[in-house]
């Protein structure tokens, strides 16, 4: 079995034709290194499902404590969050909260060592992550009511509706976060 990752396709390089003890990079491996930054921005995509599945298994888990064991179904209303007791209230909200910032610090190194290969520091990257972040949660809340709204109006049903909303969120949030997170937050500066 071929080792891809150690067969960069460049000349001169270990792995290479030419080189002595080289072997041939597959297909796939040349794909990669001719088109570097479409191989990030699918890296990114991907990879982005990591912190996805930590989302779920954080909400499985916290709305079986908080809401089932606990019963916290308490109302909570604050600001912008509207968590009624159908909506599983405080616990709801406890919920989301833990499974948000779990969410996003699994995406912040995963997309930092992973997918950009940064060398900026956490300190440097950190905080900019934060902001990011929570833009993309706040926006995450508001816009879906807006565009399920005006999806209802246009005759879609709540399911078709909900969908959208998603889907606009979800592309909204890649052609914001990508280019921020490859060139703002996580640069590589070497």
């Amino acid at each position: 079995m071929t080792d891809a990752a150690n067969t960069p396709d460049t000349p001169g390089t270990p792995g290479t034709p030419g080189t002595p003890g080289a072997r041939k990079a597959g297909p796939i491996r040349r794909w990669i290194n001719a088109h570097p930054n479409i191989w990030e921005f699918i890296l990114f995509n991907i990879l982005s499902n990591v912190s996805t599945i930590a989302r779920f298994a954080v909400t499985w888990i916290g709305t079986a404590v908080f809401v089932s064991a606990i019963g916290i179904t308490t109302p909570f209303h604050f600001l912008i969050f509207n968590y009624p007791e159908s909506g599983n209230g405080l616990g709801g909200f406890l919920t989301f909260l833990c499974a948000e910032v779990i969410a996003q610090v699994v995406n912040f190194f995963v997309q930092m060592k992973w997918v950009f290969k940064s060398d900026s520091s956490f300190k440097d990257a950190a905080w900019k992550y934060a902001i990011l972040a929570v833009v993309i949660v706040v926006v995450n809340l508001v816009l879906p009511g807006h565009v399920t709204s005006l999806c209802q109006g246009w005759g879609m049903g709540a399911g078709v509706a909900g969908t959208i909303a998603s889907v606009v969120n979800t592309v909204l949030a890649v052609i914001v976060s990508y280019p921020l997170l490859k060139f703002w937050i996580m640069p590589k500066n070497k």
